[in-house]
């Protein structure tokens, strides 16, 4: 009996565990929720850039919106402003090339003033 249940609680862990790293995005980010959004966050060289969609998956409209990304580089904080982009997306630039994968928090403030954050582990 007691094996059973340790094989059970191991089972939930690790599908918890799964669950919890960020899910690979339309344009190939990692994707994670903020609030009623999902934000991917894309990093290429040296740019940071952020895609937004709602619930349905749909793009929103970049317009109005406003950001900044605190990422943990070496193990140091590094703040990226973001601006608009073509109207898909938000973006800015680091001062060296980033790694793939990094920890951080992506800081959104919508048109109506609200804020969100998008944390990437």
């Amino acid at each position: 009996m007691y094996a059973r249940w340790l094989l059970v609680g191991s089972l939930l862990i690790s599908v918890g565990s799964a669950w919890a790293h960020d899910a690979k995005g339309k344009h190939g980010g990692r994707v994670t929720d903020a609030g009623s959004y999902h934000v991917e966050m894309v990093l290429k060289s040296d740019t940071v850039g952020v895609f937004i969609s709602d619930a349905s998956e749909k793009p929103v409209t970049i317009s109005g919106f406003k950001g900044t990304a605190i990422l943990v580089v070496d193990g140091k904080s590094q703040r990226i402003v973001l601006a608009p982009v073509d109207g898909t997306r938000l973006s800015g630039s680091a001062t060296a090339a980033l790694p793939n994968q990094l920890k951080g928090v992506v800081q959104l403030t919508g048109p109506d003033g609200k804020t969100i954050q998008a944390k990437f582990d």
